[in-house]
């Protein structure tokens, strides 16, 4: 008995490993979807329940520009909010447009695989 409670302890963490070893060699880097926003913001909260069916798809960063470390995103978007960034650059603001969106995520989906 105390065999087989060891070896199924090794094949465990053998299986566990290799699990870790496919996880990493086939996980892809998600986007990063930045939304600059504030508290409270009725609008953000919206555009958050509208990405709601993508999240597995991008990282959500949310950056309060109210913050003083986040002057320079106040003064740029103080009147605009939400807005956001895909991977840093410039996406939408006011209101989350889906096709928009969904044709920026299926191109860099599309790039990370190659195509």
């Amino acid at each position: 008995m105390l065999w087989f409670q060891g070896n199924s302890m090794q094949l465990a963490k053998y299986s566990f490993q290799l699990f870790l070893r496919n996880l990493s060699a086939s996980k892809t880097v998600l986007p990063v979807l930045t939304l600059f926003t504030k508290d409270p913001c009725p609008l953000c909260d919206e555009a958050k329940e509208a990405l709601e069916p993508y999240k597995n798809r991008f990282i959500l960063q949310e950056v309060d520009i109210t913050l003083p470390e986040n002057s320079a995103w106040y003064e740029r978007y103080k009147f605009d909010i939400p807005v956001f960034h895909l991977n840093g650059t410039f996406l939408m603001m006011h209101r989350v447009n889906i096709s928009k969106l969904e044709k920026q995520l299926q191109k860099l989906e599309q790039q990370g695989t190659g195509g």
